[in-house]
């Protein structure tokens, strides 16, 4: 398919104009192709996914973290940080990245993790509109939801806070420990969220608020699967495949 038809409709599904002023998504690598036949959709671009897509034949790599979040002054393939755009450039490949506006996007990464998790009713929280929150279809003990986050998302989760019921649940996917004021403010008792410093769950605690920290890939790659069908589903006919890549961290 033509790249701009794709890249419009991947517009569409996150908008610009809902990314936080820091982030930097969009198309981070050009690339000479018009068309598109083949796309490898990550979470992450490290060389490993550069050099996955090249040995698949893709011409553009889709990913929710962007590239060079801060300005560069050359790009090096043995440097951490543009190691992964020069082997891009290197073999012809785009990449396009939706950040915070796929966070935040409806059918987004804080969307899917409510329809997983069993979270009814969900709806942004102010003044961000990045998370989310919306109540479980019966209250449970806290323990109780915390396996269900594990079972789900297929992890291991570390949680704060007393066991008690629990029934308000706010979601933010990746390194959400800060927003527990918002959860606090829209009256949730728990805050989902991918990752939380250790002052973060003592101040959450004292603000009436369990966290579950989940791990910051595992809340996030849910939306790879959910937003390759959107593409689909608007007539995108290019070849898509999930990569292969692993979260960074694991438990010996």
């Amino acid at each position: 398919m033509k790249l701009d038809d794709l890249l419009k409709a991947l517009e569409a599904i996150a908008p610009r104009e809902l990314a936080l002023d820091y982030d930097n998504p969009g198309l981070n690598v050009g690339t000479e192709r018009t068309r598109i036949d083949r796309v490898l959709v990550a979470l992450d671009c490290t060389p490993e996914v550069a050099d996955e897509a090249a040995r698949l034949g893709c011409g553009l790599v889709i990913t929710h973290h962007p590239l060079m979040f801060r300005a560069v002054k050359s790009i090096s393939p043995t440097d951490p940080a543009t190691a992964p755009v020069y082997r891009l450039i290197k073999h012809g490949i785009g990449m396009f990245s939706a950040h915070t506006n796929l966070d935040s996007a409806e059918g987004g990464v804080n969307t899917t993790l409510c329809r997983l998790l069993g979270i009814e009713n969900e709806r942004p929280v102010p003044p961000e509109n990045i998370c989310r929150v919306g109540e479980l279809e019966r209250s449970m003990p806290f323990s109780e939801f915390a396996g269900r986050v594990e079972e789900v998302l297929h992890t291991s989760v570390r949680v704060s806070g007393p066991e008690r019921q629990v029934g308000r649940i706010m979601v933010c996917g990746g390194s959400g420990g800060s927003e527990y004021p918002l959860a606090a403010a829209c009256g949730a008792e728990v805050l989902v969220t991918g990752e939380c410093r250790h002052n973060e769950a003592i101040e959450a605690a004292n603000a009436g608020v369990n966290v579950i920290a989940a791990g910051h890939y595992e809340t996030e790659r849910v939306v790879l699967e959910p937003l390759v069908g959107m593409l689909k589903a608007m007539g995108c006919d290019a070849e898509f495949i999930i990569s292969s890549q692993k979260t960074p961290l694991r438990t010996l």
